[in-house]
């Protein structure tokens, strides 16, 4: 049935601050890891919570997908770093579709990154490293936990302006760092 009032009240709604920052797509470097790194420096500096907070869209066997906010743990060679347990559902997914996209977005800033491409899985004593390396870790010892890397086929920069006419910069697999 339809709500008329939660509809005009979504479309009431503010999308981006009016003053945004410039991005000229030429003048951009090549290396996605080193434009993001430069982006998530901005929010930063911005005062943005948790800037390393992304969404990860997984699916399982049979297409279905899912979505949850996670972490980003490095960003290197081997791909955008995230973890969990094996055993978890996105665990569970990645272990049968090995594919994944992140979404990371600065509101503020009128700011997203889209990221996606195969996932691997990292080495146990990665995995082991990651799991010590987390607040509050005791030193015993989680075999389940798991250290993955998002090795990206595509990435997308995607930059709002207040005439409507968003930027979306794609660049195809390239170094990591």
């Amino acid at each position: 049935m339809p709500n008329p009032e939660f509809r005009r009240m979504l479309r009431a709604l503010p999308d981006f601050p009016a003053t945004l920052p410039d991005f000229d797509p030429d003048t951009a470097p090549d290396d996605p890891a080193e434009l993001f790194r430069l982006w998530l420096d901005e929010a930063l500096a911005a005062g943005i919570p948790q800037p390393h907070a992304f969404s990860l869209a997984t699916a399982d066997a049979a297409g279905s997908p899912s979505a949850r906010m996670l972490i980003l743990k490095d960003l290197d060679d081997d791909g955008w770093q995230f973890a969990t347990a094996r055993t978890s559902r996105k665990g569970r997914e990645l272990a049968a579709n090995p594919r994944a996209a992140m979404n990371f977005f600065w509101q503020p800033l009128g700011r997203q990154v889209r990221v996606a491409g195969s996932v691997v899985p990292l080495s146990a004593d990665a995995s082991a490293a990651d799991w010590d390396d987390r607040p509050g870790a005791d030193g015993t010892p989680n075999p389940a936990w798991q250290l993955y890397a998002l090795q990206p086929l595509e990435t997308e920069f995607w930059q709002a302006r207040a005439d409507r006419n968003h930027i979306r910069y794609r660049l195809p697999r390239t170094a990591a760092h």
